[in-house]
């Protein structure tokens, strides 16, 4: 008895679509299928709106993104546009955000020809350079070039479709350098692929064109994606199907079961389409905040553990504590932020008087200041974070507060801060920290906040001793 196949949903969960008449995608289908490949029917379904054309021969979307989960066939549906229009002798720009996605960009578009008929140095002419890879076919003099984005490239030339690979991490820098390339082609068309914003995304363009064009403020523009709504656990099956419409080709239940780990904001994101928070105007959003608010102090288990910050501008030191809760959860509060100028005797005599497990001190200004006078009291010896252990404080604070481990009290000092704040870069690896969207708003108050939910979250239980006789 042969067991029916049961297939990921092939329909948008979410999509924008202008009217439209008539598609050019069967020819596209039709070229991409000289190759001995088929087509998957959800990307034939969303090849037609995508190469939908009006009754000047236009692309009825100038604009197009759309976002799948990984590992579904998303670039292969680029790849399928790329081919018919190089057939039609347009100029392509092919963008990615790492030079290994553009250079294997490059090679399945090369393969792509070769398995069509074509013969590299007969039928078409092929650049290998990386970074700067360039395919020209001879009969329609269509010619495709693949580049990783920087904030100048592309400016000067002209191209008659732009693609934008790893679309998540497109920047406004890279887009204003960008988005001038295919003003003077007569039938300009610009098409964004990717998927969801993870914490350490740099860019805000994908999201920024996905807001408006759900609601309906950007004109010549089409959009798709596979997302839940709301986060899910990550054995939802259900939820696999629902996000992911290569569920039953060429992705299995076995491969995602494979995918699975401990960070269920990372497999929402990657694998369901979820579309987190923190790219809006700011990085934590008012409803993301209030949601982890409890009414009452929740039941307290154990010793406080304390961040202290010293701020950039080295004026003010704030002071938070973070402690576990009996359900779990990790209750955090802010206890001052106040002058460098009054010393730091009041941190002094709050660490004498309370339970404290840990010390984290950040700030070069006052670090050294504070651990002096910390041992002239004989207090416990602080932690001073280190730049990787400052930027995994950072990530866990943002998991804590989507994936809701964390509580507070709503403290409006505290709570402002958190509500207006942005990301910034911190590194050379991807690493981001944060910064107040308003002077008047000292940054240094979450920063403690996140220093003592870190401490809190990476200390383990002392286990209990057993005795044997």
């Amino acid at each position: 008895m042969t067991t029916k196949v049961k297939f990921g949903n092939q329909h948008p969960t979410q999509s924008v679509i202008l009217p439209y008449d008539r598609s050019v995608s069967q020819r596209a289908v039709e070229r991409y299928q000289r190759t001995g490949r088929n087509c998957y029917d959800w990307q034939i379904d969303m090849l037609e709106p995508l190469l939908a054309i009006d009754e000047d021969d236009l692309w009825v979307h100038q604009k197009f993104g759309f976002s799948i989960p990984r590992r579904n066939g998303k670039t292969e549906v680029i790849y399928i546009v790329e081919l018919d229009a190089l057939e039609e002798g347009l100029s392509i720009l092919h963008t990615a955000h790492r030079i290994s996605t553009s250079h294997a960009s490059y090679e399945q578009v090369k393969k792509l020809l070769e398995d069509s008929g074509y013969i590299e140095g007969e039928d078409f002419n092929s650049i290998k350079a990386k970074g700067q890879e360039r395919l020209e076919l001879y009969a329609t003099g269509g010619v495709i070039q693949f580049r990783t984005r920087t904030s100048s490239g592309g400016l000067g030339e002209g191209f008659d479709l732009l693609v934008i690979d790893e679309a998540q991490e497109y920047t406004t820098e890279q887009e204003s350098a960008l988005k001038y390339t295919v003003t003077d082609s007569k039938n300009p068309m610009t098409i964004m692929c990717g998927t969801p914003p993870t914490p350490v995304s740099s860019g805000t363009v994908f999201t920024s064109y996905r807001d408006k064009t759900l609601f309906g403020k950007s004109k010549y523009s089409g959009w798709s994606e596979w997302s839940v709504e709301d986060m899910k656990d990550i054995h939802d099956v259900e939820s696999w199907y629902n996000s992911n419409p290569s569920l039953g080709y060429h992705l299995t239940e076995r491969k995602i079961e494979a995918e699975l780990g401990d960070d269920k904001l990372d497999h929402n994101v990657q694998r369901l389409g979820y579309w987190p928070k923190y790219n809006q105007k700011s990085a934590i959003s008012a409803g993301d905040w209030s949601r982890l608010k409890v009414v009452a102090l929740p039941v307290l288990k154990g010793p406080l553990y304390v961040g202290i910050k010293y701020g950039n501008d080295g004026q003010n030191v704030a002071m938070s504590i973070a402690v576990k809760t009996l359900s779990g959860k990790i209750f955090v509060e802010t206890i001052d932020c106040v002058s460098v100028r009054n010393g730091n005797q009041w941190i002094i005599n709050f660490l004498r008087k309370a339970n404290v497990n840990t010390v984290v001190i950040d700030g070069a200004g006052g670090q050294n200041i504070l651990t002096k006078e910390m041992a002239d009291f004989k207090l416990k010896d602080p932690v001073l974070p280190k730049v990787s252990e400052i930027i995994t404080a950072n990530s866990l604070w943002e998991q804590g507060i989507f994936q809701q481990t964390i509580c507070h009290k709503d403290q409006p000092s505290l709570s402002s801060v958190v509500t207006n704040s942005e990301k910034r870069n911190i590194g050379s690896n991807g690493g981001f920290g944060y910064k107040s969207q308003f002077d008047d708003r000292d940054i240094c108050l979450m920063d403690s906040a996140l220093l003592a939910h870190w401490a809190c979250s990476i200390k383990k239980p002392k286990k209990k001793q057993q005795k044997r006789y």
